[in-house]
């Protein structure tokens, strides 16, 4: 990111300045905290767009401005809390930002102030939905001094949109139709899909356990096997599928090697339950979709959202945590099984939280936010050419 300021700055400054007509505000991503400064230097407002849900926004930036300290580095189940957010979230020392538990240096002072430039935006936009975040993002309100806090998702493509369903992040590396033709053959909530994202490779144990997992189960299941980047695939740690698994589930199990037409599968009526990373997208994707979630964070915010989906929302089911805590195959097996239960009470509430999802973009609360945000932006126009800007 430090690399990126240097190379834009004196670019977009040139173009600014040399513009007849400059835009009148700039609404950039949450990582390019340094756009503040330069919206300062050519007099417009910056609004920053989120990638995550409001909760994980507040634990991210609240971690650089408050800077919780842990005199014991190797305690790495320290516990660090955040009275100062609602519901006053906890997490163990290992979980909070690595970037943060780093060596102060340079780079590290400049990943503090663009997370404190992002608390000193004139608004912020949000990826997620009033009914999904409402104690959060009044919180934000609260913390910005002001009411130009948006929510504006679930971002998603529509129902109708094939294409877009199916392309969504990438192109599929198998036919979406012949995805969706295996998932015709099965009963309506009776699918698990799993899938770790599109950076996340497992662990060879990970792999393991996972595998023995969906085997012992007996459930039918889509898994998404990321192969891992070039610099880990000469690394004994990271895995691929054990030997033979593919010919034992080849009766209930279907294995995509790559990337996966994930908004069309969920939306299938046969998945039941997801295992997800916990990425703000997925579990956005998961929600919009009425699926229970079965929670394996990561990294990063993922420890967050996964918090946020099995003890407040308790739409979620608790897997996994990282690469050290994995539960052994026969847990994680009777947890699959139970998750595609018609009579999981977590199931209840996913439908409930789907349709007031739906509804939040379909003239509701999200539809509202997203017309006032454009009221915004007319509105700086109007300002700006009179030389005003509030």
């Amino acid at each position: 990111m430090r690399s990126l300021r240097e190379v834009h700055y004196p670019l977009l400054l040139n173009w600014f300045q040399s513009h007849s007509y400059p835009p009148v505000a700039i609404i950039s991503d949450f990582f390019l905290g340094w756009t503040s400064e330069f919206a300062s230097q050519v007099g417009v407002p910056r609004i920053v767009f989120s990638p995550s849900g409001a909760l994980a926004f507040s634990v991210a930036t609240f971690v650089w401005r408050d800077q919780p300290q842990n005199d014991h580095p190797e305690n790495l189940n320290l516990s660090v809390s955040f009275p100062k957010i609602p519901n006053s979230p906890t997490f163990p020392w290992w979980q909070i930002s690595h970037i943060y538990r780093m060596p102060k240096d340079s780079d590290w002072e400049f990943y503090r102030n663009c997370n404190l430039a992002n608390l000193a935006s004139w608004g912020i936009i949000f990826n997620s939905f009033a009914e999904l975040e409402r104690v959060y993002l009044d919180h934000m309100k609260r913390e910005f001094q002001n009411d130009r806090v948006w929510a504006v998702g679930p971002v998603l493509p529509p129902d109708d949109d094939l294409t877009g369903t199916a392309n969504r992040g990438g192109s599929s590396s198998v036919p979406c139709h012949d995805v969706l033709t295996w998932l015709d053959s099965c009963k309506d909530h009776s699918v698990v899909y799993v899938c770790f994202g599109s950076r996340t490779a497992l662990t060879c144990k990970q792999m393991d356990e996972l595998a023995a997992a969906l085997d012992k189960s007996g459930v039918h299941f889509i898994w998404c096997v990321r192969q891992p980047v070039e610099q880990r695939r000469t690394s004994s740690d990271y895995g691929d599928l054990p030997d033979g698994f593919e010919d034992r589930v080849a009766d209930r199990g279907f294995i995509i090697k790559g990337w996966a037409p994930q908004v069309a599968i969920l939306r299938h009526r046969a998945v039941g339950a997801f295992l997800t990373h916990c990425g703000w997208n997925s579990v956005l994707e998961g929600i919009a979709t009425g699926a229970v979630m079965l929670t394996w964070p990561m990294s990063a915010d993922q420890f967050t959202n996964a918090q946020l989906l099995v003890d407040q929302l308790r739409v979620g089911i608790r897997f996994g945590e990282g690469t050290a805590n994995i539960p052994e195959s026969t847990e994680l097996a009777r947890i699959l099984a139970e998750s595609v239960a018609e009579t999981r009470p977590e199931r209840l509430i996913a439908k409930k939280l789907q349709e007031e999802a739906l509804s939040a973009i379909r003239g509701g609360s999200s539809d509202t936010d997203l017309d006032g945000l454009v009221r915004r932006l007319n509105e700086l126009k109007l300002e700006t050419d009179g030389d005003v800007i509030k």
